[in-house]
C-alpha cells in the first residue's frame, strides 16, 4: 500500500467535504447520469473516506485478492479494482459490490474527472503498527479503498500517495450471466461467484443436483460457497441469494453432468 505525502492535512478537509457534499454531485443527477443503469439496486448516497493504492501499472500486484477471483483480466473485472478496508469488506460479503469514487478537496486530483467506478475484488487489512492517520489507512472504523494504481490514476495523480473521496455503491453493469468456477472433489464442491451484477454480491446460495433436492451452502471465504456432498454424474443448478437486495434467483442447469473441477460455468441469469 502507498506511503501518503499529505496525511497533515487528513483533518483540515473533513468539515469542507460535508458542506460540499450536495452541491458537488446534484449537477451529475439532474443530468441523468445513471440512466443507462439496469432496474433494481439503486445508488447509494455520498459517504467520505480515503483511498490510496497498491501495486503498479500493470496492476500484476491485485490478481488473486482476498475475494478469489483469481486472474482479474480472464475473469472480467480488469484494473478498474480496489481492496477494501475491512470495515468495508464485511468479512467477504462485499466482494463484487460496484463503487463510483470521485476525488475531493486535494491539489492532486485530476480536474474535471467525475468519478471512477471500480469493483471490490480484494481485502486491505489493518495495519495496527502504525497510527490510523498516519500509514494504517485500513484500520477499523475507517473506510478506504486501496485501489490498483491504473484505477487510481483515472482520478488524481499517484504522487499524492493519499487523497480524500467521495463513494457511494452504484449497480455493477454485467454482460451476461453469473459465472461459476469450480474447485473440490467428488465429495466437496467448492464455488467461487463471479460476474454478478445488480448489487454485486451474494448472500446466500444452494445447489441442486438433478437427483437431489436443494442443498445449503456455507459460506467459504470471499466470494466462494461450499456443499459437502457427492455430486459427481449429476446436472447441477444453483439458487442465489443477495447481500444487499436480498433478491433471489434460480439457475438452472449450469453444468453438465459431466462438470469438472477447474472448469467455469455461465448462467443465462443474473441479479439486475
Amino acid at each position: 500500500m502507498a506511503v501518503a505525502t499529505a496525511s497533515d492535512s487528513l483533518r483540515s478537509w473533513r468539515f469542507g467535504l460535508l458542506c460540499l457534499l450536495v452541491v458537488i454531485w446534484r449537477p451529475a443527477a439532474a443530468a441523468g447520469s445513471y440512466g443507462s443503469l439496469p432496474a433494481g439496486f439503486k445508488p447509494t448516497a455520498w459517504s467520505l473516506a480515503h483511498a490510496t493504492f497498491y501495486g503498479d501499472e500493470t496492476a500484476s500486484e491485485t490478481m488473486g485478492g482476498a475475494c478469489g477471483y483469481g486472474n482479474l483480466f480472464q475473469n472480467g473485472y480488469g484494473t478498474d479494482t480496489a481492496a477494501l478496508s475491512s470495515t468495508l469488506f464485511d468479512d467477504g460479503y462485499a466482494c463484487g459490490q460496484c463503487y463510483q469514487i470521485k476525488c475531493v478537496q486535494s491539489p492532486w486530483c485530476f480536474k474535471g474527472v467525475v468519478f471512477t467506478t471500480v469493483t471490490a475484488t480484494n481485502l486491505c487489512p489493518p495495519n495496527w503498527s502504525q497510527d490510523s492517520n498516519a500509514g494504517g489507512w485500513c484500520n477499523p472504523p475507517r473506510a478506504h479503498f486501496d485501489m490498483s494504481k491504473p484505477a487510481f490514476m483515472k482520478i488524481a495523480q499517484w504522487k499524492a500517495g493519499i487523497v480524500p473521496v467521495m463513494h457511494r455503491r452504484v449497480p455493477c453493469v454485467r454482460t451476461g450471466g453469473i459465472r461459476f468456477q469450480f474447485q473440490g472433489n467428488g465429495y466437496w464442491l467448492l464455488v467461487y461467484v463471479m460476474n454478478v451484477g445488480g448489487a454485486g454480491d451474494v448472500a446466500s446460495m444452494w445447489v441442486k443436483g438433478s437427483r437431489t433436492g436443494w442443498i445449503s451452502m456455507s459460506h467459504n471465504w470471499g466470494a466462494s460457497y461450499q456443499a459437502f456432498a457427492t455430486l459427481g454424474g449429476q446436472a447441477l443448478s444453483f439458487k442465489l441469494t443477495s447481500y444487499t437486495t436480498k433478491e433471489t434467483i434460480v439457475a438452472l442447469n449450469v453444468a453438465p453432468s459431466n462438470w469438472r473441477v477447474g472448469m467455469t460455468y455461465k448462467a443465462n441469469v443474473n441479479f439486475r
